[in-house]
């Protein structure tokens, strides 16, 4: 399991294996390399700096298949980080984290 945060530090969730959950327990993705696909195929954003996810705004039309999320799991509580600056190319991700 890989704890991951969006480019403006906030802990959105983990990735395990090859896949992307919110910090409470919602299966969101799955990884391709380091992009990042939603449950209906589209492009959702990327891994960047290891623990970052971005979305590449060139990327926004991409598809690949789509998949039936698995079941929720047990949420956690993880502290945020300080936010990263963001080329103009790029934005935050493309998933909003329910509070």
């Amino acid at each position: 399991m890989k704890w991951v945060w969006t480019w403006g530090g906030k802990c959105f969730g983990y990735i395990d294996r090859e896949n992307l959950w919110t910090h409470n327990g919602k299966h969101v993705g799955k990884l391709d390399g380091n992009e990042i696909y939603g449950a209906d195929g589209r492009y959702i954003g990327e891994l960047k700096s290891e623990n970052r996810l971005l979305t590449e705004m060139g990327k926004k039309s991409w598809r690949k298949s789509a998949f039936s999320p698995y079941a929720q799991r047990v949420g956690y509580v993880i502290r945020d980080y300080a936010a990263s600056i963001a080329i103009s190319a790029q934005r935050g991700f493309g998933v909003s984290l329910p509070e």
